[in-house]
């Protein structure tokens, strides 16, 4: 009696169910990102010497444990299931942020890390996950209405708890971040105008009382920001020599490891891999290079809003507009300072910068966009 192998058929709807659990849209802008940063690691390091030629092969090793993180997320983790543990993840994160600025390595002045056998961890990075977790959980609360005021106090001191933190470091970049995320998840929850007006009124009129509490260099960076020609050897020097950069790279650039800004020393070399890295991309790769990032990133932010609005359930949308709120303060922050529209801060380039910490909590955000697409609407 002859069988009817099923095994192909067998195959093949596995592919299949593979094929429509991943978003290739953010899977291919991914890929492309990463491969642009550990060339650039890779360039910047050989031109730096010393420790950092070899910088290429650490983030490659995050790199992997990365992609092990987004493969993990996208088919074997419910993002559902992480709501029960929500609460005690914001709890652990909070104790990391105080224990940071205890027992943290201090470093020009900041307590930002952790050194665990010789690898730094940065708490503020998994506080950033906690805190975008902790939102999207209270507002998909049943009954839990943003547009009660005791509702939204409610929320703004338990963002506002881990952001003081964050800034008291200080790490007034990645703090920064947080304000975009939760204004995406607000947005998108429906919080009225009027709160919405408010909020960025009381925002501009703490600006005057806040800013005699900023660090000198702070204060510093807020005014060569505004004139970059008040201090130019110095505080200015940055700003001024990643513009030329930038602007040097003409069309299509000066080839690779050919740009001449960071090359001579002009760019800092010790910053041209990590917050600068993209002023050596435009300089090398030029405009087309430049321009050609943007659009991976603006892809990335694509893919975040396109599972915002399949996502079965309030808890996957909010987690998903406030990732995308997280890309585009990133991407926005970062490349804006490198061409004089955003003052400098320490934010890095998500997927290109180098970073051990802030690759895989990156990768770890983009497997649970993929978590969420995978379970989206038009599927169940």
């Amino acid at each position: 009696m002859a069988y009817k192998d099923d095994s192909a058929g067998s195959f093949k709807s596995v592919a299949l169910s593979i094929i429509g659990r991943v978003d290739f849209i953010q899977l291919i802008a991914m890929i492309c990102l990463l491969t642009i940063g550990i060339f650039f690691i890779y360039g910047t390091g050989q031109q730096v010497g010393f420790r950092a030629s070899l910088l290429w092969k650490k983030q490659l090793v995050w790199m992997a444990v990365g992609f092990a993180v987004w493969i993990f997320m996208t088919f074997f983790f419910d993002y559902r299931k992480l709501a029960l543990f929500t609460p005690f993840f914001y709890v652990v994160c909070l104790i990391g942020l105080v224990l940071v600025l205890v027992i943290g390595v201090e470093l020009n002045g900041a307590r930002r890390w952790f050194s665990v056998g010789g690898i730094s961890i940065q708490p503020s990075e998994f506080a950033k996950f906690g805190l975008l977790l902790v939102a999207a959980w209270m507002l998909s609360i049943r009954g839990f209405d943003i547009n009660k005021f005791h509702n939204l106090v409610l929320l703004g001191i338990v963002c506002g708890i881990p952001f003081l933190l964050i800034v008291a470091e200080p790490d007034l970049g990645t703090g920064i971040v947080l304000i975009p995320m939760i204004c995406s998840i607000l947005i998108v929850a429906g919080l009225k105008w009027k709160w919405i007006f408010l909020g960025l009124f009381l925002a501009c009129a703490s600006v005057p009382a806040v800013y005699p509490f900023l660090k000198e260099y702070q204060k510093e960076r807020i005014l060569v920001f505004m004139n970059p020609e008040r201090d130019p050897d110095n505080r200015g020097w940055n700003s001024l020599q990643s513009q030329l950069a930038v602007g040097s790279g003409g069309a299509y650039g000066k080839g690779f490891m050919r740009g001449t800004q960071h090359t001579l020393g002009f760019l800092p070399k010790n910053v041209s891999y990590t917050d600068f890295i993209y002023s050596v991309i435009a300089e090398e790769s030029g405009f087309a290079g430049s321009v050609a990032v943007v659009l991976l990133y603006f892809l990335l932010i694509v893919s975040c809003l396109r599972a915002a609005v399949f996502a079965p359930d309030s808890f996957g949308r909010y987690i998903a507009a406030g990732i995308a709120g997280v890309f585009f303060a990133h991407s926005f922050v970062n490349i804006g300072m490198t061409i004089k529209i955003m003052p400098i801060t320490g934010i890095p380039l998500p997927l290109i910068s180098y970073g051990g910490t802030f690759t895989v909590v990156t990768m770890a955000l983009l497997g649970f966009i993929q978590s969420i697409y995978s379970r989206r609407q038009s599927v169940w």
